[in-house]
């Protein structure tokens, strides 16, 4: 049995520019969908939901934001009714190298095997997403690593 404290995922990445620069980018879908979805209908605000959609998947989901801290924390909710998680990202500048950027997503219910696969594909997709925002900040290269992570010519394979 998969205990609570297990159901996490956790990650996390150096990202070489100002905590400022890193959480503008978080907040406003504008840069967002440069490394992550493909558009956002609007600005992240404290209480406020917004929807990410990612075009390339017909997928879409409500972003129920928590709580913003500016340069230091932004915490939301997503997912399925039922099956909300909820998603914090840390900021924590370190001098002379840019921001360390942790994202941390928890409340993950199901049986083990739905825990175990919510937790892969959230570990992997937020790896993904923390990559490509390291290249769109540093090098202002679209990677589009979210989208070329299921080309439709292989979908419906197992993964």
């Amino acid at each position: 049995m998969i205990t609570d404290t297990q159901k996490t995922v956790e990650t996390a990445l150096l990202i070489r520019k100002p905590a400022r620069d890193v959480y503008e980018a978080l907040i406003d879908p504008d840069q967002t969908s440069k490394f992550w979805f493909s558009h956002g209908s609007g600005r992240l605000d404290e209480h406020q939901t917004v929807t990410w959609n990612w075009d390339m998947y017909g997928v879409s989901t409500g972003v129920k934001v928590l709580a913003l801290v500016p340069e230091e924390k932004i915490s939301f909710a997503w997912g399925n009714e039922g099956m909300e998680t909820t998603v914090e990202w840390t900021l924590t500048p370190i001098d002379g190298k840019g921001t360390f950027l942790q994202i941390t997503e928890h409340g993950i219910n199901g049986t083990d095997d739905e825990v175990l696969g919510k937790i892969k594909d959230s570990t992997g997709g937020f790896v993904l997403v923390l990559a490509g925002l390291k290249a769109w900040l540093e090098h202002g290269i679209r990677l589009n690593l979210v989208g070329d992570r299921f080309p439709p010519e292989i979908a419906g394979q197992k993964h």
